[in-house]
Order: structure tokens, then sequence, then C-alpha cells
């Protein structure tokens, strides 16, 4: 691989794999955000200890640090922001130093595709907002949000970004394939209501 595209893509694997939901649930007094509901270290399972602040806060950063990736290559390397975006979502969702177990993408792909379509960003938060309102199954809302990504950067004529957000929608949805399970035999829990 060629050096040039090397630094952007380590850069944006450190700034993805800022586990932002279990530092914020420790200095927040909950504990090991692992230890609760799912032990993932999203939004939605920081949202189980019972802060919605911190399950917001989660968001935000983790969404943040995926556009940060993507904005510093555009700065310095503009031949390499695919590179740097994919850095990102690796590292959230395998950081090295939580044993490559990190989160599922979704706050973090918003991030990511900000910067590089926001017509595409619009589209996808308002997907994720309108399902999480009607059928307040948090997995649904990130899996369908997801993918919209590559058919978003098909609409408006971004085909060098297709192959891309598709990957990355697929990444996301490998990540809820347990959410899957469980939505298939009717027992994913709906935000705020319990078992659904």
């Amino acid at each position: 691989m060629n050096s040039a595209l090397i630094l952007p893509l380590v850069i944006g694997y450190l700034l993805g794999s800022i586990p932002f939901g279990l530092i914020l649930a420790r200095l927040g007094g909950k504990g090991d955000i692992r230890a609760v509901g799912s032990g993932n270290i999203g939004a939605t399972n920081v949202l189980r200890t019972g802060s919605k602040g911190l399950a917001a806060a989660t968001l935000i950063l983790d969404a943040l640090k995926g556009a940060a990736a993507v904005l510093l290559a555009q700065r310095f390397w503009p031949e390499a922001v695919q590179f740097a975006a994919a850095g990102a979502m690796i590292g959230h969702l395998y950081p090295a130093w939580l044993k490559f177990e990190g989160g599922k993408g979704a706050a973090t792909l918003l991030g990511v595709i900000a910067p590089l379509m926001w017509e595409g960003a619009v589209a996808y938060a308002l997907i994720w907002l309108g399902l999480l309102l009607i059928v307040r199954i948090a997995s649904v809302a990130s899996i369908v949000a997801a993918g919209s990504a590559p058919l978003s950067a098909a609409i408006i004529g971004r085909d060098e970004l297709v192959p891309l957000m598709l990957g990355f929608a697929l990444l996301v949805i490998w990540k809820h394939r347990e959410n899957i399970q469980r939505l298939l035999s009717g027992i994913e829990p709906r935000i705020g209501r319990g078992k659904g």
C-alpha cells in the first residue's frame, strides 16, 4: 500500500477506536458498560444504564469521531479520504484495546457520511430517527439507515462512494446479526418498552 494512504488509515482507526460509551459510562458512575445489557459500547446500550444524557453524548461523540477522520483526510490527504473513513469505521467496530469487540457502527457511519455527502447524512438521520420513533427498536433503525447509505450515494450521483458505503452497510448489518436473530424470534427489546 502507498505510504501516503497508510497514515490517514491509521489516524482514522485510532480516532474510530476511542470507546466513548465505555469512557462516558465510567466517568458517569455507571461502571463498565460491557457488563450492562447487550455488553455493547454504543449509545443504545449506554441508554440501558438509565442515563439519556450519557447515551446522547455517546451517540454524538461516536458520530464526531467518524466525521473528524474524514475531515482531517479531506484537509491533509484528499487522495486518501476513503481510507480514513474505512479506518474510522473499522476502529469503532474492532478496537484493538477492547479485544476487537467494539460498537455496531450506526452513529460512526453517520459521522463518516456527513462530510462526504451531506444529503446522504440527512436521509440517514431522518430514516434512523423516524424508524426509532415508529417501531422503537434501535437495531431496526440502525440497519435500515445503514442500508440507505449506498442508495443515497447512487441517487445523488456519487458513484465512487457506492462501494465504500455498501461495504460499511454490510459491516453494520453483520454487527447486528444477533439483533436480527432476536427480531426473527420476536424478542428484540424496544426502547422504553421492555421486550418487543
